[in-house]
């Protein structure tokens, strides 16, 4: 590569662009990813308290627990039945299906083909009777559909699937089917406040329910287009002035708020749209902020994805500049506890909540999309998780968190939302020392027997908000899943503080201590995102595309990159051969060329096939482990210099940047898996079985002279995989690039050479495949071909071989590009645009 005066600069990320690394985010992004062990050492050492502040936690947590499981009523409620239906058994996971898809259905025969496929699975007999819950017995009689319907036989208690067999002779499907679809209602109304912010105020005000705040929450997920967001937008509006109207509080703190997702009220919540984000979404998070105000209505900005948090806490800033907000202290948002960077998230806060001189309301809670941020970690490679592997970790986290926000002083109003009553227990010691004034929080329909031993001036006589879904049923779905996995789970408190098996001194036990016994703070069965695959191989390294810092970083590192006027040039024997200069565009930028290509001629394909069937015999005979280590070694290569190939993959593929990112580390994916399948089968030979006193093996070797033609859309990563396959397994290569993307692939090769593949087993032909492809087709001294294209050139080729004399070669084709995906209507609208716009778009530029 060289300069080239004339090129002007192509679009990539630059520091130039905007500002990658905010004050804000050195702030707070120090632990986004650090280790887990460093960072609950340290939060240990914030949580402590003096042996009597614990004494007197213990006592009082012991005291709740025991108040709990003493005053429990038989009418019970949702805690019972998640007890009973934990995610532990297959009757749980059943439900959480059925309760996920059912309501969404909108045809007879789908909704009756998923209640007799997830029904008939379950052995709901099990659990009927086991429950001193009114509340979950008549759940259970109506899931098994017997309680009016039918009395089952006593065989039929032991298979409840011949009951639904029986009843759907019986009554007919329909009947059947609107049961369970009104059990499923019944479990939702557990769930939701109301179906419209009327009937949610009307039920706030019922009965025992007066006794608590509330936070209205507003039902519905991230908003897919700008008219969503209108609408989300709207609805909150309304519900700020029919809550405003409802009545007014006696002050700031104990005013009913409303709960606001700033992923409902722009369509392009994410960090990369970080400028549109806060010039169009700011403003209406600012005019919700005014009518909250003026209706006396307190709004609480929801915590999400820990990709967002940067960008949330921006927007927050900009509402704490702002004059609507000035001098209220109705205005607040929720921090996380179980990501690391809570406490640094805290600090700043307060800092800022100081210096604008305003009140700020931090809800503390300890998340709910914990399984999505270890999935997503591992599946993008990342050196760490930016949440806490172990639930005893989260809590030690949320004591040291809930310290420093009762630490604060007046600038904050700490909420605390919990259902664990240690951490109640904790939190009411440590802020009765302070004087400080507080409230929990508690989820709509969950905790309600802890709480029920706090609030009221027999208990404790603190105050309690009630976060409270509001929406119709079928939007409840994604709110009750994330309730279901948090709380389901046979871990979570608020299903072991009802389990009287589980003794009280362990329920009301200190964090801390479960943290100090483990022999590891990290979960063991939770490896880092880099050692997923175990002892086999390394993880591809992956960029956190959400923090500023790793952002500058890799725009330093692709400038060179963006600045470079590419060649590609045949390679033979590990020399470039000369000819004719052919421009590569840039498919992006028409007038813009990213390099030039020498494309290879008849000659070069027949004097790189020559060599590469001289040199196969001797590659082979090298052995597994000698070709594993070149591969390995040129994984490495392509990691080191990932920002470079992703830059080009930009420039010359029209690929946008976490496609690209993407593209560099599934190639080094296939360096190393390939390299671990070489150790695994070519290494040793196979020991077969065979008669006693008989030893029968069969040694794998590599064939010959193996033909790679790969294809446009992944000119890195299908390009190096099939190369990739044919050198571990001990052949020799002449390798074809796409015709509009050979500038990555020569990269590729020449670090290919770098990382210890001899020049004569690898060569590189660039060209049309008309000439270079049918050259190479039509020698049989290439034994074998794998392709990647359209199915018509697959049987081009494919007829090519088998014209041609000699032996039969092999031909490995991946061929269509075009899929058909089948959408039933139990999936999520939300989940089916997303994956059809990935599926249309993604690779495609």
């Amino acid at each position: 590569m060289s300069a080239h005066p004339a090129l002007r600069e192509p679009v990539f990320i630059r520091p130039a662009d905007r500002p990658l690394e905010t004050p804000l985010g050195a702030a707070i992004n120090a632990r986004y990813l650090a280790d887990e062990a460093e960072c609950v050492r340290e939060l240990i050492a914030a949580a402590r308290l003096a042996p009597e502040q614990s004494e007197r936690v213990r006592a009082l947590a012991l005291e709740l627990v025991e108040a709990v499981r003493g005053n429990r009523t038989r009418k019970g409620g949702l805690d019972a039945f998640l007890k009973q239906y934990d995610l532990g058994s297959r009757e749980g996971v059943i439900l959480m299906c059925l309760a996920e898809a059912l309501l969404r259905i909108p045809d007879s025969d789908t909704a009756d083909k998923l209640i007799a496929d997830k029904i008939a699975a379950g052995n709901w007999s099990e659990h009927l009777g086991s429950s001193d819950s009114l509340f979950v017995n008549a759940s259970t009689w109506g899931l098994m559909l017997t309680g009016r319907l039918v009395r089952p036989e006593p065989e039929e208690m032991r298979n409840p699937g011949a009951v639904i067999a029986r009843l759907a002779t019986r009554v007919g499907e329909p009947v059947v089917r609107a049961a369970l679809k009104q059990a499923m209602r019944i479990m939702g109304h557990q769930f939701v406040m109301g179906r419209t912010i009327e009937e949610a105020l009307d039920r706030s005000q019922e009965g025992d329910n007066r006794n608590f705040r509330y936070s209205f929450d507003m039902l519905g997920e991230a908003a897919m287009t700008g008219m969503d967001a209108l609408r989300y937008l709207g609805a909150y509006s309304q519900a700020i002035a029919r809550i405003g109207a409802h009545g007014t509080a006696a002050s700031d703190e104990s005013a009913p708020s409303i709960s606001v997702k700033l992923s409902a009220l722009f369509p392009r919540y994410e960090f990369a749209q970080r400028e549109r984000v806060l010039a169009e979404l700011s403003p209406r998070v600012i005019q919700l902020v005014a009518e909250a105000r003026a209706a006396r209505v307190a709004l609480t900005i929801d915590a999400e994805e820990a990709d967002r948090l940067e960008l949330s806490l921006e927007l927050i800033d900009r509402v704490l500049q702002a004059p609507a907000s000035a001098g209220w202290s109705g205005f607040g948002l929720a921090v996380q506890a179980y990501q690391k960077r809570a406490p640094d998230v805290l600090r700043w806060l307060i800092g800022r909540a100081r210096d604008t001189r305003r009140r700020l309301n931090v809800r503390l809670v300890k998340g709910a999309y914990w399984d999505s941020e270890i999935k997503r970690a591992q599946e993008r490679g990342l050196t760490g998780y930016p949440v806490f592997t172990r639930k005893p970790n989260t809590d030690v986290s949320y004591l040291a968190c809930a310290r420093l926000l009762l630490d604060a002083g007046e600038e904050i109003y700490p909420q605390f939302a919990t259902h664990n009553a240690q951490t109640v227990a904790s939190i009411i010691v440590m802020a009765r020392e302070r004087g400080r004034r507080f409230e929990f929080q508690r989820l709509h329909g969950m905790g309600e027997e802890l709480y029920a031993e706090i609030v009221g001036p027999d208990k404790q006589d603190l105050p309690c908000r009630v976060y409270a879904p509001v929406g119709a049923h079928e939007d409840l779905l994604p709110y009750l899943v994330r309730r279901l996995l948090e709380n389901g789970a046979n871990t979570s408190f608020v299903n072991r503080i009802i389990d009287e098996r589980l003794p009280a001194q362990e329920i009301a036990s200190d964090p801390i201590s479960q943290v100090e016994a483990f022999g590891e703070i990290a979960h063991p069965r939770i490896p880092l995102p880099r050692a997923l695959f175990g002892a086999e191989r390394q993880n591809s390294i992956g960029t956190n595309l959400a923090d500023g810092a790793e952002l500058t970083q890799l725009a330093q590192r692709a400038a060179p990159a963006i600045a470079a006027f590419w060649h590609a040039r045949p390679i033979v024997s590990g020399r470039e051969l000369d000819g004719a200069e052919v421009p590569v565009t840039n498919p992006t930028h028409g007038d813009e060329n990213a390099g030039d290509v020498v494309h290879a001629d008849e000659a070069a394909v027949d004097a790189a096939i020559s060599a590469a069937a001289q040199a196969q015999e001797d590659w082979n005979r090298a052995g597994a482990v000698r070709r594993a280590e070149a591969l390995e070694k040129a994984a490495d290569l392509f990691e080191a210099e990932r920002a470079q190939l992703a830059a080009l993959a930009v420039r010359e593929a029209g690929k946008s940047i976490p496609d690209s990112l993407s593209e560099v580390r599934e190639a080094v994916d296939f360096l190393r898996y390939y390299a671990a399948q070489a150790r695994k089968d070519f290494a040793e030979p196979l020991r077969l079985p065979g008669p006693t006193g008989e030893s029968n093996e069969i040694r794998l070797e590599g064939r010959g002279v193996f033909g790679c033609i790969s294809p446009w859309n992944f000119p890195l990563a299908i390009f190096t995989g099939q190369v990739a396959a044919a050198l571990a397994a001990g052949n020799s290569v002449v390798a074809k690039p796409a015709d509009q993307t050979p500038l990555i692939a020569a990269r590729a090769v020449k670090l290919l050479h770098q990382g210890g593949v001899p020049p004569e087993v690898l060569h590189f032909l660039p060209g049309p495949g008309s000439r270079v492809g049918a050259r190479m087709v039509g020698d049989p001294r290439v034994v074998g071909f794998a392709f990647t294209g359209s199915t018509e050139t697959a049987r081009r080729i494919q007829k090519q071989l088998a014209d041609r004399p000699g032996q039969l070669a092999t031909l490995i084709a991946e061929t269509g590009g075009q899929n058909a995906m089948l959408v039933d209507s139990s999936a999520l609208p939300e989940q089916v645009v997303a994956d059809v716009a990935l599926s249309a778009f993604n690779s495609a530029g």
